[in-house]
């Protein structure tokens, strides 16, 4: 009889494709690609179940590491091999002492490198080869804990946390990473990133660093100006650094301007500008009440917030996660990623047909938080 079952088990798994299918999407992606070898069926139920995977995922992490290397590396060398997606394209943020501890756990090889070409191989050998990895460090986090899209967002003004934002490949849209100093920055550039000449463009979000040195303001006026005229949402804001791409072209300490171009017609966002004079709980859900006005779906959306350092709960009279627990109240179901920074890109529009961005300048501002939906169909 257990013979006769297991005989029966054994033909199922061997030629039924609609079960073996079923059962593989219970599997992480690592271990799918394992079971591919098995045999042809296999294989091709596999290669079924990686295109099915059209969702985003993420890993976060937060907390005190008690001085034994950040806890987000350490956090995704345990996490990346369990994900069911294959990683096309990852966005990291994390606090700057993720990258500057001197045990930092990307680095805990023997020999060091000196330059952050080091932290650059560590964080590719951790994804797929050819993932395309957008790394920057910042003053403070704001992030979803892993696990749930309804798990409440939490802002890390201070202290270690984290999180990698992983993109799959998803039928129809194009998420392009860019990376733009004095000596590489171009029209040919621009058109080569996607971000002009690129009527599926639909959301940029724009990370410029060594924001305060001389000159880097106009370079950051130039890189935004094309898109000003563009029907597109632009949200980002002034990081601290940046550890993934590299850097070729210039000196360290150069400033340039980092970022990601998501085109596609099935993506939708939209932005509010919560501005200096928000400063309550009530503002705050009012300001982020505007969002719902876009009627974007919640599905496959993520949420953006990038606030100014000066904000958070020395804005809100000691009053912790305002803004965060405005945009979960509104948007229970859609998880929220972002940082504290030194100033702000975005504005305060509903992104529609015939709407095109304000003029560069009047993208840029201080003591404020950008707050953005993006939907990926």
């Amino acid at each position: 009889m257990d013979l006769t079952i297991e005989s029966k088990a054994g033909y199922v798994l061997s030629n039924v494709a609609e079960v073996v299918e079923k059962i593989l999407t219970f599997v992480p992606t690592k271990s799918l690609f394992h079971t591919a070898s098995v045999c042809a069926l296999w294989r091709e139920c596999a290669r079924r179940v990686l295109r099915k995977q059209q969702n985003v995922t993420w890993i976060s992490a937060s907390g005190s590491s008690g001085g034994s290397g950040h806890l987000l590396p350490r956090k995704l060398d345990e996490e990346v091999e369990n994900v069911y997606l294959l990683p096309k394209t990852v966005l990291i943020m994390a606090d700057v002492d993720a990258f500057n501890q001197q045990d930092n756990h990307f680095l805990k090889k023997k020999v060091k490198k000196s330059s952050s070409s080091g932290r650059t191989d560590e964080l590719r050998k951790l994804f797929p080869k050819g993932c395309d990895i957008l790394g920057i460090a910042v003053p403070g986090i704001v992030l979803t804990p892993m696990g749930s899209h309804s798990n409440p967002p939490q802002e890390f003004e201070e202290g270690e946390a984290g999180f990698a934002i992983m993109f799959p490949n998803i039928d129809g849209i194009n998420i392009r990473s860019f990376h733009f100093c004095k000596r590489s920055f171009s029209s040919m550039s621009l058109e080569e990133a996607g971000l002009v000449n690129n009527p599926s463009l639909r959301v940029v979000l724009l990370f410029g660093y060594e924001a305060f040195k001389s000159g880097a303001a106009r370079f950051l006026n130039q890189v935004i100006e094309p898109l000003s005229k563009a029907n597109i949402l632009l949200a980002g804001g002034h990081i601290e650094s940046v550890t993934s791409p590299e850097p070729e072209c210039c000196n360290p300490g150069s400033y340039g301007v980092v970022g990601l171009a998501l085109s596609g017609s099935k993506i939708q966002g939209a932005s509010v500008l919560l501005e200096q004079d928000v400063n309550s709980e009530k503002t705050a859900e009012a300001a982020v009440q505007r969002l719902k006005s876009a009627n974007i779906p919640q599905h496959n959306t993520l949420g953006f917030m990038f606030a100014c350092v000066g904000r958070g709960r020395h804005h809100y009279n000691s009053k912790n996660n305002v803004e965060a627990d405005a945009f979960r109240k509104i948007f229970p179901n859609i998880p929220l990623f972002g940082f504290f920074g030194n100033g702000e890109i975005g504005c305060d529009k509903i992104v529609t047909e015939d709407y095109t961005l304000t003029d560069a300048e009047n993208l840029q501002h201080g003591y404020s938080t950008v707050m953005a939906l993006v939907h990926l169909g």
